[in-house]
């Protein structure tokens, strides 16, 4: 219809018409009014504070796909594999990505004439005239018409609509990764977790056994006149502390096996972790300078796609101070018989356009302006604060890490101090030197200063994965589809790991 338009004027010879040809072209082309995006910036330190206590090592030691590899547990890569495949919380946020693609779509094919065509075809009588009531008429009618209505897009509302639409779709990109990060980084912290839960039960069935021992030697101590029956008791409470301690443990490696059941996407009663006796290293993790966190959280990147869409509805608000123009044109046929349908003679045509302008609104279209300008406003304080708070949590766990290094090497020298005196005290009671008092006391000591420095391994291990979730763990913006990449419609791989062999040699 336009292009008719146009080419309408391009066959008239005179100048003026060339002139308005040459007018409605630039107009057509159109203009994007509000403000075009400019990312805002975030304080961004020059290192974290916590870091410098860390020995350099390379950053490539880190698997920036299959970040948990570096613990270098089979079991854990495959949990954490069946994540992407079965884990309900992301399939969620995988379907909000879907609709949010959607929606942009629908955005697009307001840039396209909107098309009809209809056909119709009736009989009809009409009553007879006259005092005699003569006979009526009866008569056919036949239709078919094609219709096409387009409103150019010529202040930029469809084009910042899209804009805003492809920034949201990306937004949402972002939280289906951090959806992502958090259901692993919950698995590893469960998972490190469950096996400290074997390791405490592997500390608590060896003094079981010991104190058992040390009961039978007591009550034959007993039976021969050399120990009291105090002695005994105190081996008894003793033994059956110790035991309901280790059935304690049992809940709460149950517990958690259930929790990873359920981020694996599995009813808990189908799913089990067997027990292991490896003893999970802590890993170096090498932080980055702070700057590159906005390059590796998913968080702040959907943040600041947020921003990028709250901008782009500045636009569209402000395009409502201008007038909406609508081209329409209309073709078809009508004829009394069906084949007269198809002659020249029965077509029909018509086309033109309308403009309409709002003339008065009470300040609304202001009113929408200043809204959209605030939530502009409200979406760059959210990015700013999602860049502290993760820089907070850097700097939270590079603090726990370090300090909890330091209490495990003090506790390390406590549970050997604790061991030793325990071996002397357990001597001088054979010996008849000591009470057993002084036996309970040393293993009591010795037993909980060991369930402190494993207590101290798994808050080592719980602070590593989160350091690596609070650095990004292996996403970065790369990964953000682009605007081309969401008007198509081509699945998206967000996150593709490697196969198992590819882990990093640690």
């Amino acid at each position: 219809m336009l292009s008719g338009k146009l080419n309408m004027l391009r066959l008239s010879p005179r100048p003026g018409c060339r002139a308005g040809a040459t007018l409605l072209a630039l107009v057509l082309a159109g203009c994007t009014v509000g403000p075009n995006y400019k990312k805002p910036s975030a304080a961004i330190p020059n290192g974290y504070k916590e870091a410098g206590w860390q020995i350099a090592q390379p950053a490539d030691a880190v698997d920036r796909g299959a970040w948990w590899s570096i613990y270098r547990d089979p079991v854990l890569d495959g949990l954490e594999r069946q994540i992407d495949i079965s884990n309900q919380n992301l399939k969620a946020s995988e379907a909000s990505f879907r609709e949010a693609e959607a929606i942009v779509t629908a955005a697009r094919a307001q840039y396209f004439p909107t098309v009809t065509g209809s056909g119709s075809g009736t009989r009809s009588r009409t009553p007879g005239g006259g005092a005699g009531g003569g006979k009526g008429s009866i008569s056919n009618s036949f239709s078919l018409d094609a219709g096409a209505s387009w409103t150019p897009d010529l202040w930029g509302r469809i084009r910042r609509t899209v804009e805003g639409d492809v920034a949201n779709a990306q937004a949402s990109a972002g939280d289906l990764a951090s959806a992502r990060l958090s259901a692993q980084g919950s698995l590893a912290s469960d998972y490190m977790q469950l096996r400290i839960a074997d390791e405490l039960q592997r500390l608590l069935q060896a003094s079981v056994r010991a104190y058992t021992e040390s009961l039978r030697i007591t009550q034959n101590q007993y039976s021969g006149g050399t120990a009291d029956q105090s002695a005994v008791s105190q081996a008894q409470a003793q033994l059956d502390s110790t035991q309901a301690q280790l059935i304690a443990v049992g809940v709460t490696r149950a517990q958690l096996e259930h929790a990873i059941a359920v981020l694996v996407g599995k009813p808990p009663a189908q799913f089990s972790i067997a027990p292991s006796t490896a003893m999970l290293a802590i890993p170096f993790i090498p932080p980055e300078l702070p700057g590159a966190i906005l390059q590796r959280r998913p968080d702040i990147a959907a943040a600041e796609r947020r921003m990028a869409a709250a901008n782009a509805q500045i636009g569209v608000a402000e395009a409502a101070f201008f007038p909406d123009v609508t081209l329409s044109a209309d073709a078809g046929t009508m004829a009394a018989m069906i084949q007269r349908l198809f002659s020249a003679a029965s077509r029909t045509w018509s086309f033109g356009g309308s403009a309409v302008q709002t003339l008065f609104d009470g300040g609304a279209n202001r009113a929408a302006v200043a809204q959209a300008r605030a939530a502009f406003d409200a979406t760059v304080a959210d990015y700013r604060q999602s860049v502290l708070t993760a820089l907070q949590q850097v700097e939270d766990e590079l603090a726990a890490l370090r300090i909890l290094a330091d209490q495990a090497k003090a506790e390390e020298a406590a549970v050997a101090a604790a061991r030793e005196a325990e071996r002397v005290i357990n001597n001088q009671y054979r010996a008849g030197t000591v009470a057993y008092t002084s036996v309970i006391v040393a293993e009591t000591t010795a037993l909980g200063d060991a369930e402190t420095a494993v207590n101290i391994r798994q808050s080592r291990l719980v602070a590593s994965v989160a350091l690596i979730q609070a650095l990004g763990g292996g996403w970065d913006t790369s990964q953000l589809p682009g605007r081309d990449r969401i008007e198509s419609d081509q699945p998206l791989d967000f996150n593709p790991l490697p196969p198992a062999d590819a882990w990093p040699k640690l």
